[in-house]
């Protein structure tokens, strides 16, 4: 049985990775059971998918520009965090 933090750590990577059918069973099992891994779950889901219209809006936006000085210390930081 999983610990409500390795769920949540599941939860968390089932966005960024497959997870394993082992996983997903355990993390089925959880959250059949731990109504506050699903609450955890169900925010994580709509957190995302905020940030995903947000992305989509703000990419459509023609008037939102970023001047080459801060995407050349954005992507120098990205690179030093690599």
């Amino acid at each position: 049985m999983l610990s409500c933090q390795s769920a949540s750590r599941l939860v968390s990577q089932s966005l960024d990775r497959p997870l394993h059918w082992q996983e997903k069973l355990a993390l089925r099992f959880h959250l059949a059971i731990c109504r506050h891994c699903r609450r955890f779950a169900k925010q994580l889901n709509q957190l995302r998918s905020a940030v995903k219209t947000m992305m989509q809006r703000t990419e459509a936006d023609a008037s939102i520009v970023l001047n080459p000085e801060a995407k050349a210390r954005i992507m120098h930081i990205i690179q030093q965090h690599h």
